[in-house]
């Protein structure tokens, strides 16, 4: 058995914004319509790396460097 919402409920609607390629859903009665701010996240910072080995020359540069597809 597949979990349906119910039909009976609020439902939101398409709402087609002028001069935007996109649409607009209205709200939902009982929900949040405030976005997060990126003042009130807390920033994701990646666990440091345990070393596997001694340092070698180029391990500063190699940490530094960026992908090309960034």
């Amino acid at each position: 058995m597949t979990d349906q919402p119910d039909p009976s409920g609020p439902r939101q609607k398409v709402v087609r914004v002028p001069g935007s390629r996109r649409a607009r859903l209205t709200p939902v009665p009982g929900t949040d319509t405030d976005p997060e701010t990126a003042a009130t996240q807390k920033p994701i910072t990646a666990p440091p790396r345990a070393p596997k080995g001694p340092k070698g020359p180029n391990d500063d540069r190699l940490m530094q460097d960026v992908p090309p597809h960034y």
